[in-house]
Order: C-alpha cells, then structure tokens, then sequence
C-alpha cells in the first residue's frame, strides 16, 4: 500500500500535527508512506527525513503576486508528477490548497481530501485564494473520491451556505489523535528551566498559531480584565503572522501586563506545556474541530473557548450542553459567544467588547473551580472514544463511500 500526504508547511499547527498523526500509524502498519509540503522551509518542526518531499523552499510571503500565481498553476503539474513516478495507490490532502492541488493532478490513486473549518466564514474574507477555493467546490473537487469533513457542522456549511456541488463525496470522519503518545510527550519535563518557572503559578495557555483567525487578542484582552491577574500567567505557543505578533507586543505593553505574559514561540513538543496549564484558552473567531482541544482533554486540562464551530459541542461535550447565563457548560469546560465579527483582520481600534468580559469570567472560573478538572478527568475517556486513531485511520482507506 502506497499512499502519498499532502500538508501544506512543516509547523505544528493542527493539519500538520494531524498529518504526523497519519504517518506515524500508516508506517507502524507497514505501508510505504511520503509526505508532501508545499513549501518547505529551514525552520521547519515536523519533518519527515526520506520519506520528505517538496514543491518550494521559498515561503508565499516572499513571493511576488506573479510569482505566486505561477506557482498556484504549475503545483497541480509538479504534484502529478510525483504521483506518477511513485505510483501512489492514495493520496491524501490536508488543507485546501493541497485539496486544490490534488483535485487538479488527474491521476488514478484513490484521492481523499480534507476540509477543516467553516468554510462560509472563512470566505467572508474575499482573497483570491478563497474565491478559488469556493469555485473548486463546484468544478474541480468532482475529480476527488471522498471529500472528509471533521464534523458534522463543517458537512451540513457546506452544502447550505458554500455551494459545495457534490454532496455525495462527503463524509464526516473526526480527526484521528494517538492519545498514548501524547501522554508520552506531555509527561516529558521542560528543560529550560526559566520557561519552567512560568508554571510555578496558575497559566493560561493559548496553543496555536498566531494569526488574524484565532484571534489571540481578544485572549489577551480578557485576560486584562481579570482581577487576579498577579497570581495567573498567560502563555502563547506557537509562531504565526508578524503583524500579529507585533500587535500582539504593543497590546501587552499597553495594558502594562509585560511580566506576566510569555511568548514561547514554535515547540516541538507542546505537549510538556499543556500538561502543565491551568486551562487552555482557545480565542478564535472560526474553526473547524479543533485539534487542541482533543489535545487538551488528553491530557487532563479543562478548556475555555469562543463558540468558534457549531462542531464545539461534539468535541467538548457528550450530552446536552446545559446554558448558564451567556455561556454553555460542558464535561470539559466552558464555551462562550462567538468572537466572530463578519472581519478577518486586525482589529481598528483597541476597545473592549462584551464578550470580552464573559471569556474573562469563564477563564477565572475554570482557574479558581477544581470541578472542572475532576469532572474532565471523569469523562475524559468517552470524550475522547471518537478519535481513535485506528478506526479513523482506515475509515479514510475505506473506498466505499
């Protein structure tokens, strides 16, 4: 068995740890696995030694627009190419440029693909890449085999509010996530033992990347208005958009919160950190199903997040969500209103919202209330029963969709 994946960078972000995921089964299973980026760069965490191959090492962001565009147009060819030589019985594609990508090759391997938000959000910002993303939804993706939604939510944005052309190809599949070994990483120490004192109190922790989706402002800004703010931490790991970041510095310094905050930047194991959180904090305005938070159920720690999917609850909960005042409480934590604004970009003004003001109570609840820890650790094996990696993993080989 053949099969090639395909991500689209070498990070840590979800579609890249979720990708890892599928390498490290398939191979344990014997099958001859590669690995596909579309840009590779030398700062890369998840590699893939031989098995590794690669489109470009020059990032988007120092392309030309012309240079770009040429290279949306020659990428269908270049990966044909490789699925060609290798004689791949699947493909998988993780993302919607390696999506696109695949759809376009007009090879014979059986042709999975994956999609990992809600999309009709997404595309409220009107790039050119989005609006090519929505047009292969009703042309190109015809030539894909089986189309993977994460949730049910993502399935049913698809067909009402996108356009998606082809209904039948979709299956709703959650992403696969080998808790053994993310309880392996999470008991692993941090070894720098100044990032190490960052835990000696209560933290919250926001893992991710750093970008005009997740939002991670309204995070810090929520964090400013609690009131134990000298006994509580707050975290960032992962790297993302230099505007952002950049923001991000001047909101900290604004808000004179510079000894309390940490930028950690990229890890390649996040894990040792989550495990040492107070809560993890998930500030989004969109998502999909979101990785971290599986991550976070496995390993122990409660989660406070913006309603960020319609697909939240089939994560955080496995009943009936129960609603106190603005907020839904579930067996992992607590869901507050959606930061979405109909607005992908940073914000044009530093002012505080309503929301705001319920992440920030939802957050000091969770902190300051160990129910929410003992009653994670209660249901923490049913939440997590659907993401068996095995049965997920072979659900994507199953060619009887």
């Amino acid at each position: 068995m053949r099969i090639l994946l395909v991500i689209p960078y070498g990070g840590v972000g979800g579609i890249e740890r979720l990708a890892l995921n599928f390498y490290n089964f398939y191979k344990s299973k014997g099958f001859d696995v590669k690995v596909l980026k579309i840009i590779k760069l030398p700062n890369d965490i998840v590699n893939f030694g031989e098995d590794e191959r690669y489109l470009s090492t020059v990032d988007f962001s120092d392309m030309g627009r012309l240079e770009r565009l040429f290279f949306y147009v020659k990428a269908p060819w270049h990966l044909r190419q490789i699925l060609k030589k290798d004689r791949f019985d699947y493909s998988f594609g993780f993302g919607d440029m390696a999506n696109i990508f695949s759809s376009l090759t007009f090879t014979k391997e059986y042709k999975v693909v994956s999609i990992h938000s809600t999309k009709s959000k997404e595309f409220t910002d009107t790039t050119f890449f989005n609006r090519l993303s929505k047009l292969s939804y009703k042309t190109s993706y015809y030539f894909l085999d089986k189309v993977v939604c994460i949730s049910k939510a993502i399935k049913e944005d698809l067909i009402q509010n996108c356009g998606f052309a082809f209904p039948k190809k979709l299956e709703v599949i959650y992403n696969p996530h080998n808790i053994a070994e993310i309880e392996k990483m999470a008991a692993m120490p941090i070894e720098d033992e100044e990032e190490k004192k960052i835990f000696d109190k209560k933290t919250i922790l926001f893992l991710g990347r750093l970008t005009t989706v997740k939002s991670p402002w309204h995070l810090l800004k929520a964090y400013s208005l609690m009131e134990n703010t000298d006994e509580v931490n707050l975290v960032y790991v992962g790297d993302g958009s230099p505007e952002v970041l950049q923001y991000m510095q001047q909101l900290v310094t604004q808000l004179g919160l510079g000894s309390k905050v940490f930028f950690l930047g990229r890890k390649s194991n996040p894990y040792q950190y989550l495990r040492l959180a107070s809560v993890l904090a998930l500030s989004s305005k969109y998502e999909g199903t979101p990785n971290v938070i599986v991550e976070a159920i496995a390993c122990g720690i409660p989660v406070v997040s913006s309603n960020c999917t319609e697909g939240l609850p089939e994560l955080m909960s496995q009943s009936v969500l129960k609603k106190e005042g603005k907020v839904f409480l579930t067996e992992s934590g607590i869901i507050t209103p959606t930061f979405f604004d109909n607005s992908l970009s940073l914000p044009d003004n530093d002012n505080f919202i309503p929301e705001e003001q319920v992440f920030a109570e939802a957050l000091a609840t969770v902190i300051s209330d160990r129910k929410y820890i003992e009653n994670l650790h209660i249901n923490r094996a049913g939440l997590l029963d659907k993401y068996n990696i095995e049965k997920v993993a072979m659900s994507y080989l199953n060619r009887n969709n």
